[in-house]
Order: structure tokens, then C-alpha cells, then sequence
């Protein structure tokens, strides 16, 4: 057992030897070219990196703050806003992001979360022509969120290597 233990050690540190980026190296993104989001993202060491904390969807009508806050698709098409308006405050963008996770409700009177309705959203951000770098990412359905009309919640975190904007 011990043997063994020590073979999978050397093994291990043998791969992260060999898998070193130097301090200038860039992100790397790995999955299938057609995949709407990578199965995989490595940030070298000495990247900055931000955490944007779970955000939910603006009011469709922002003179009714309790109003009605859309579908699944329009309240991701307000989280991605929002969520790119906190990456700009540091000189960031969607490009930027690394790692996403959705958490969806299923909409009043449905058994499932609107999988269809957030990808509309999402795809219209990342993967595009103008902004091809997709995240990796996790979407799960939940029973509620903490405001009672959210469908939609998403955090993410952002890397990017070289010198920042801001």
C-alpha cells in the first residue's frame, strides 16, 4: 500500500512539474470547439483574479422595484449586465471569465428550471464571434431563491493574466 501510495505521489508531482506555465503564460481553456462552455479552465500563477458574488435580475420596469422581473431568459440576459458592469469596475470583461454557476427555479407552475430559456441568454455573451472564450460552468435547479420572483442567480469568477486596465 505504501509502495503504491509513493508510485501515485511521484506520479502526481511529476505531472504538476510538467504542467508549470511560466508567470507570462495565458489562460488556458480546454473542451469541445462546439461545447457552449469549456470543460475546463487553467490560470497560471500570477493572475488577478476577481469573485463576483451571486446576482440576481433588475425589475423589466425599474420605476417598480417589486415589479415583475421577466422570464428565466430575460432575468439571465439582466444577471450577465450586472455581472459584466462589476467585471468592467475592474477593468474586465465576459472574456474574462473563468468559471460560472447558475442556479435556476423553475418558473411559477413548471416542473423544470428553463435550461432553454438561460442558454438563449448566455449564448448571446459567450461563444459569439465578437467574444469567442466560454467558461467552464455549472447549472443545478433549486427550490427557491432568497427573492421569491428570482429564476435566476449567477456567480463567476474572472482571471486574466498581464497588466489590468484599471
Amino acid at each position: 500500500m505504501y509502495g503504491t501510495m509513493m508510485r501515485w505521489a511521484a506520479a502526481a508531482a511529476g505531472l504538476v512539474m510538467t504542467t508549470t506555465l511560466p508567470a507570462a503564460a495565458q489562460i488556458v481553456r480546454g473542451g469541445a470547439p462546439a461545447s457552449p462552455i469549456s470543460s475546463s479552465a487553467l490560470v497560471p500563477a500570477g493572475a488577478t483574479t476577481l469573485y463576483v458574488s451571486g446576482m440576481l435580475a433588475d425589475p423589466v420596469d425599474p420605476a417598480k422595484p417589486d415589479g415583475d422581473h421577466g422570464d428565466t431568459e430575460a432575468q439571465t440576459r439582466s444577471v450577465l449586465k450586472k455581472i459584466n458592469a462589476e467585471l468592467a469596475r475592474y477593468g474586465m470583461g465576459p472574456g474574462d471569465v473563468v468559471m460560472m454557476r447558475v442556479v435556476l427555479v423553475a418558473p411559477p407552475g413548471q416542473p423544470k428550471m428553463d435550461f432553454a430559456g438561460m442558454m438563449k441568454a448566455y449564448k448571446e455573451v459567450y461563444g459569439t464571434a465578437a467574444q469567442p472564450a466560454k467558461p467552464a460552468r455549472i447549472a443545478m435547479q433549486i427550490a427557491a431563491l432568497a427573492a421569491p420572483w428570482g429564476l435566476v442567480e449567477i456567480e463567476v469568477q474572472a482571471a486574466r493574466t498581464g497588466a489590468m486596465s484599471k
